[in-house]
């Protein structure tokens, strides 16, 4: 039976950037017109070399895991999760953004020194799987009236991704939605009549989700009707604390994704001050400050 996700070979065909921090690679490859996209926040990874030369590349097969595992790990090429922006079958494209932040790490680096005509591997959903490839969180339905997103630059890709989707909508709901990024010139004129879009930059004068919870704070509006007494407790396990999907369809939802402390704290005012229904919002860890990238 086929695999959900699989490994594309590709070529950076250009590179775009949007802004200072955010640069939009465009790749390309004959297999890409069976890549499958099925949310705005779909994730796939990314492979990249080792420094040293010495990286393995993984046949395109449905056991894909199997077979990075299988590599000694000193050959393993280094795998890191980013959002599917966009992809164009027809045109054997898809886009993918990724977020300069200098030579300490190896996405980053690969984005600073890449050119066209360079290949990378990539796992994505495979368009002849049959079912749910499932690797998104975001959920929309007739019934959502409105919307929360909050996001920091490395959730940017699919927070915009998500904005386009219910711009497509004939009735989009109505959403708030909290940006964070490095600098004021990574600010993106929208416009969205639907969207209260607040952007908040950082600069160097705030830690990472600082703004973003001053905002939240300050200015989201929560439905009275998704209120509950709050169920968290304290000693929630860390993967619930920095990981959780909304439940099913409803009329409200939000969609949080960010730096894991900001997560953390976002999660903690959004659930127990302001006494959001957990099983309607996502909360999503999309790295944690501190950990290596080497």
């Amino acid at each position: 039976m086929t695999a959900s996700y699989r490994i594309f070979n590709v070529t950076l065909r250009r590179r775009i950037a949007v802004t200072p921090s955010l640069l939009r690679c465009v790749f390309t490859g004959p297999d890409v017109a069976h890549m499958k996209h099925e949310a705005p926040d779909q994730r796939i990874k990314l492979m990249f070399a080792r420094p040293d030369g010495n990286t393995a590349r993984l046949p395109v097969s449905d056991s894909w895991y199997q077979d990075y595992l299988a590599l000694p790990r000193e050959r393993r090429p280094f795998m890191r999760t980013y959002t599917l922006r966009a992809l164009r079958r027809e045109a054997c494209e898809l886009d993918v953004e990724f977020v300069l932040h200098g030579d300490n790490g190896p996405a980053s680096r690969w984005a600073m020194n890449a050119r066209p005509g360079d290949t990378l591997q990539i796992v994505a959903p495979d368009r002849d799987f049959p079912g749910d490839s499932g690797g998104y969180e975001w959920i929309t339905d007739e019934a959502l009236r409105q919307a929360l997103l909050v996001a920091d630059e490395t959730a940017l890709p699919a927070a915009l991704g998500i904005l386009e989707q219910l711009a497509r909508q004939p009735a989009p709901p109505r959403v708030q939605a909290f940006l964070e990024v490095p600098l004021a010139q990574d600010i993106q004129p929208l416009r969205y009549p639907f969207a209260d879009i607040h952007w908040l930059a950082r600069d160097e004068n705030a830690a990472h989700g600082e703004r973003l919870l001053e905002a939240v704070k300050d200015a989201a509006t929560l439905p009275v009707s998704e209120q509950v007494s709050a169920q968290m407790t304290e000693d929630d396990d860390e993967e619930t604390l920095i990981w959780q999907r909304a439940g099913g369809a409803g009329a409200f939802r939000a969609w949080v994704a960010a730096e894991s402390g900001a997560v953390k704290r976002l999660r903690h005012y959004l659930t127990r001050e302001r006494q959001l229904d957990p099983a309607r919002a996502c909360f999503m860890a999309y790295w944690s400050r501190g950990k290596s990238h080497v």
